[in-house]
């Protein structure tokens, strides 16, 4: 039987510190990242060029430590290292898997990871390997959605995927709301203009400005990355025309 040809050819998903804990929300579940590895292990099997943008959240929130009255440069350097950490635990379990991966940062720790260039980002890609990009954009003030948007429009990406706990973008909280509507498209205009935070409006502008495909959808529901690679119309679709 014919391997399915992939829609999308080079992705760049995002994951929210959130996909490396179990529901306690904080810490590494090293089931939950093997089980995200294989996944991943599974679309790369089909051909697909990957490259995953990692969050800190479940380790340090510099949000909330700034809120509780942390310099706000210190607070987000510390969410950049951890980051690091997540990076480094997914890194681990692909290659658990014979899944070739390098994890390229931000700031520089070439102990740990390669920096960050793009034509080598690229090459590695090209080469079949995962890349895990970590560190955010290397710099205070900015989130790690904001990167995922900049390093899929440097890396040529197709489209970003965006892994939440929910199965889309909906008007309200599904969670709180039970009469919240699910959107199956959107244009990014209305995201903006709703203010439906599924990423933060830096993130939203930069992929409006390139026309950069996002498809938000669940992660928790094991094989989704590999429908949403191969076309099938799962989650949100947020797009220009």
């Amino acid at each position: 039987m014919s391997q399915p040809s992939p829609f999308y050819k080079r992705i760049l998903l995002k994951l929210t510190g959130e996909a490396f804990c179990s529901k306690e929300g904080f810490g590494i579940d090293f089931d939950v990242v093997m089980r995200l590895a294989k996944e991943l292990k599974e679309v790369r099997d089909l051909g697909v060029e990957i490259g995953v943008v990692v969050g800190g959240g479940n380790i340090f929130r510099g949000s909330i430590a700034h809120k509780n009255g942390m310099d706000r440069v210190i607070a987000d350097n510390m969410g950049m290292l951890a980051t690091m950490i997540n990076g480094l635990a997914l890194q681990n379990a692909l290659e658990e898997q014979n899944c070739h991966t390098r994890m390229m940062t931000s700031i520089d720790i070439h102990q740990l990871a390669e920096p960050y260039v793009r034509r080598r980002a690229i090459r590695h890609l090209e080469k079949g390997r995962v890349i895990i990009l970590a560190g955010g954009t290397g710099n205070p003030y900015f989130t790690t959605d904001t990167t995922a948007s900049l390093r899929a429009m440097e890396i040529g990406a197709d489209v970003i995927l965006k892994a939440t706990k929910v199965d889309g973008i909906y008007d309200a909280d599904p969670m709180k709301v039970a009469s919240a509507r699910k959107y199956t498209e959107l244009k990014f205009m209305d995201v903006l203009r709703d203010n439906l935070k599924v990423m933060d409006a830096a993130a939203i502008s930069l992929c409006m400005e390139n026309n950069v495909t996002i498809v938000v959808f669940n992660l928790n529901v094991y094989g989704n990355i590999k429908r949403v690679v191969l076309g099938e119309k799962i989650g949100t679709i947020v797009k220009e025309t």
